[in-house]
């Protein structure tokens, strides 16, 4: 074994895909990139998000405590990465980058069209937000694009770099603990 630098372990447990949040705050709409998320509980289906203070969403999310977490197909993925690259504060992305605003219906955030998922989420703890910006949210709708080619989401490796979802193997006969959830 050789020593890692612990500056960027997070280069390796980067965890889903990356996705867009969207908020709204004042009657304007935003779009952030994010990918430090997890998934804490499936029912309720709660959600854990780090948000910095330094974000343009920051402060939309910790007022509203509403956003749609919209899940992005690769053929997004420039578009995501750029979105990233620049401020709300300076720019309404979804004009930018030619996205859709689709209504939700239990929070304010819009979905995006272009995305294969989206989920309406209300926020229902803060209690980490100072210290960590981490937001723990409820999924309390979710929505599929099912007119969507493309499929395969991808995920950051923390360095400027990629990995598309592939192949899928199967080893649903294996996963014998939890069978409700498959």
């Amino acid at each position: 074994m050789k020593e890692y630098p612990l500056s960027k372990i997070f280069q390796l447990i980067e965890p889903g895909p990356v996705v867009l949040l969207t908020t709204i705050f004042k009657g304007h709409s935003n779009i952030m990139t994010m990918s430090w998320h997890m998934m804490i509980e499936f029912e309720p289906a709660l959600i854990g998000c780090v948000v910095s203070p330094a974000n343009y969403s920051f402060r939309s999310l910790y007022t509203t405590k509403e956003c749609v977490i919209a899940i992005p197909g690769v053929d997004l993925a420039t578009k995501v990465v750029e979105i990233g690259n620049c401020s709300g504060k300076d720019v309404d992305k979804f004009e930018k980058f030619g996205l859709t605003q689709v209504p939700a219906q239990e929070v304010a955030a819009p979905m995006i069209g272009e995305c294969l998922y989206n989920i309406e989420c209300k926020v229902v703890d803060t209690g980490m937000v100072k210290k960590y910006g981490l937001f723990v949210l409820d999924g309390v709708k979710a929505w599929t694009n099912p007119g969507r080619k493309e499929r395969r989401t991808f995920h950051a490796n923390g360095d400027g770099t990629f990995v598309v979802n592939g192949r899928t193997i199967n080893l649903k006969k294996k996963m014998v603990k939890f069978p409700e959830f498959l």
